[in-house]
């Protein structure tokens, strides 16, 4: 049996339906029972609501496991933090498929992650690998870099129902945008293959795109506008920290568009698709059309 955390998650989700679709008994652990009305297929062996924070719960979560994916993140996340959420979660669930004798422990990362990055949750992703790898345990560590469906929500959905969106700061720096989709098919692969094990495995998509272009992709793809707003850098710097005391995920948000607009976060995919042939890394118009297509003017 495969044990998934954070399996309600955009990730998470996707990966559960891919080892159902393998043949694999799964069970999954979230928070809650369902996100955005959506529950895990009902072919899944077990749905368990726990909190990762509470060791107890993720004891039982991973009882009888032979694999444990750590698909979950508070990046976003209303009501709790990256520390407690990235860093105690994952030390809690570490350590108990250490106690109950995992084969297997896969942990979904962040590219970049290190002790000294700007933004939490990379610090406390980096803090978990750290543990991971002192474990007993077999281990592969994914570091995914920016999901585009997650952006192509949060910046280019606005352009269907407004027309217009609202871009993080100037908007010119490069970033590198993958799909959950691949991001999965990496899971899964370190999940059923020793291919990824032992490794710490940086995973990008095929395009570099400022938000800019990001959006503007988008547009050309389904065939609308890109009126775009630009919110100044200096203003995103003082909304994190105004928003700090009282919404620390908003300001969460508002220093990682500070990252997204003054860091290089580029990268080369061609060795990662040369090593993985068998992998199609999905561009964002491919998202775009496969996600929103419907939505495009004269589809609906």
């Amino acid at each position: 049996m495969i044990l998934v955390a954070g399996g309600t998650g955009r990730l998470g989700r996707i990966v559960v339906e891919r080892l159902l679709s393998a043949g694999e008994q799964v069970r999954v652990l979230s928070r809650r029972p369902e996100v955005d009305g959506k529950r895990p297929s009902t072919s899944v062996l077990e749905q368990m609501v726990g909190d990762l924070r509470d060791r107890q719960a993720a004891g039982r979560a991973v009882a009888g496991a032979r694999v444990v994916i750590s698909a979950a993140s508070a990046f976003g996340m209303k009501g709790v933090t990256p520390r407690e959420v990235d860093l105690q979660g994952n030390l809690n669930l570490i350590a108990a498929a250490e106690a109950a004798g995992v084969e297997r422990f896969v942990l979904v990362s962040v590219r970049g992650a290190s002790a000294n990055h700007p933004m939490e949750l990379a610090r406390m992703k980096h803090a978990a690998e750290q543990r991971l790898r002192q474990s007993r345990l077999a281990w592969a560590i994914l570091r995914p870099s920016t999901f585009t469906e997650t952006f192509q929500q949060i910046l280019c959905a606005p352009l269907l129902s407004k027309g217009r969106t609202v871009v993080f700061g100037a908007a010119s720096n490069p970033v590198n945008f993958v799909s959950v989709e691949d991001v999965a098919r990496f899971v899964e692969l370190a999940a059923l293959t020793d291919q990824l094990q032992g490794a710490v495995t940086d995973l990008g998509g095929p395009q570099n795109l400022s938000l800019v272009q990001f959006v503007e992709t988008f547009a050309a793809a389904l065939g609308v506008g890109s009126a775009i707003r630009h919110i100044p850098r200096a203003m995103l710097r003082l909304l994190s920290l105004l928003a700090r005391p009282f919404n620390r995920t908003f300001a969460r948000m508002a220093r990682a568009g500070v990252l997204m607009d003054t860091t290089d976060m580029a990268f080369d995919a061609t060795e990662l698709s040369r090593r993985y042939p068998h992998i199609h890394f999905t561009t964002a118009s491919e998202v775009a059309l496969r996600d929103y297509g419907r939505l495009a003017p004269g589809k609906a």
